[in-house]
């Protein structure tokens, strides 16, 4: 499959480390959404090792005397949009990494029989500021649709396809493919990726479902 869009998967061990924490079936669930927010985390770390987040120099004074520095703008405009339920269990470890970027929920659920997301809670603003670098929290990535779904609400509301970034635990073809064919400007950054998708439209080996398992449901 040829794609247009840039997959990384970062060799960090401690990516390693907690994939294999979050994919065993025997792991409970409060070490289950400690991995997910380690995963968050690290995953996060990495998404902004990039140049999409922009610097500027500065001077500051130490205790003993002045010197050259290097900052993020503090008008620059970030935010996280993890996408609910499962999302929230990276939510905390990207906002370890971006303490100063607004959260903007958005709830989706997925259809077993279609396979297609429904949106019942939608936190966006109304209009985004075409320079915000934007960092979407979704943990699976499978079939596409709440992904694609996410990324449609965002442009409408005037955001960059080229300043988003996406984190992700495992990711699929299906998935990958629809979003090279449409968004072919965004970079997602995935602890792993995985052969194929069931026929319940899971990823395979996978984790399971990320949201039950984060949250004992």
């Amino acid at each position: 499959m040829a794609l247009q869009l840039r997959i990384i998967v970062p060799p960090h061990p401690l990516i390693g480390h907690w994939l294999a924490i979050a994919r065993d079936k025997h792991t409970p669930q409060p070490m289950f959404r400690a991995a997910l927010k380690e995963l968050g985390y690290w995953l996060t770390y990495e998404a902004m090792r990039s140049d999409w987040i922009p610097t500027q120099d500065v001077m500051v004074e130490t205790p003993l005397g002045p010197t050259a520095a290097r900052i993020v703008p503090p008008n620059l405009p970030l935010a996280l949009v993890p996408i609910l339920r499962a999302g929230l269990a990276l939510l905390d470890g990207a906002q370890a990494v971006m303490p100063t970027a607004a959260t903007y929920h958005l709830g989706l659920v997925r259809n077993e029989e279609t396979l297609q997301p429904s949106c019942y809670l939608n936190r966006l603003p109304e209009t985004l500021d075409p320079q915000t670098r934007i960092l979407i929290c979704e943990p699976m990535l499978a079939t596409g649709g709440s992904i694609i779904f996410a990324l449609q609400e965002l442009i409408q509301r005037q955001a960059d396809p080229s300043l988003i970034r996406i984190i992700s635990v495992v990711a699929a073809p299906p998935a990958l493919k629809l979003i090279a064919e449409q968004y072919p400007a965004l970079e997602i950054y995935a602890a792993c990726i995985d052969e194929s998708l069931n026929d319940q439209g899971f990823i395979v080996p996978g984790l399971g479902d990320a949201g039950d398992r984060a949250f004992g449901t």
